[in-house]
């Protein structure tokens, strides 16, 4: 009798330690989805800042089509894409070709002293810091999750509820290296 009563009591320990560690696992699955979206949210801002930018450059860099299109063909696969790692590639490409564009002011003193261009550059600094706050936030909830998922004995139980790990948003490796620019 003794023996059952501890086998049952075994039994139930390790099903509440199971259901214990599930549960723990969701709930960092959920939070590294909140940190996508975190991150989708603000580059949905910055999506919506960029036409302004592009309107506000054409009016005084009517030339500089190829610039502007650029931007713009990046900021639309943004908008389209439908996993972090095609948001990576849509965000590495729409860097580069802010950099161009940022950079016609020179070209233009009249646009660098235009009012609207100016709040547009301090409304669009804004929105990099919050992704970039975002990004941290992510990878940390990645981090997080996915050493959870790897330790023993919870890699058991994320074997049996098919957890799988999550990627990290990276940065394009090209990033750390000073930009070139160019105006086609």
């Amino acid at each position: 009798m003794l023996i059952v009563i501890l086998l049952v009591a075994l039994v139930a320990g390790l099903l509440f330690w199971g259901i214990s560690v599930f549960n723990q696992l969701t709930s960092k699955k959920i939070l590294v989805q909140e940190g996508w979206s975190g991150i989708g949210a603000g580059l949905q801002q910055r999506n919506d800042l960029i036409p302004n930018l592009v309107e506000t450059v054409k009016g005084y860099a009517t030339h500089e089509k190829d610039t502007l299109t650029e931007v713009i063909k990046w900021r639309n696969q943004s908008v389209q894409a439908k996993s972090p790692a095609e948001q990576e590639v849509a965000q590495q490409g729409l860097d580069k070709a802010m950099v161009n564009v940022l950079a016609l002011t020179e070209q233009y003193p009249d646009l660098k002293s235009d009012a609207g261009f100016r709040q547009l550059q301090t409304d669009l600094k804004d929105i990099e810091e919050k992704i970039n706050l975002a990004r941290r936030y992510y990878n940390g909830t990645v981090r997080e999750f996915n050493t959870a998922i790897a330790i023993f004995p919870n890699s058991v139980i994320a074997g049996i509820g098919s957890f799988t790990p999550s990627p990290f948003f990276m940065e394009d490796p090209a990033a750390q290296q000073v930009p070139k620019v160019s105006f086609k």
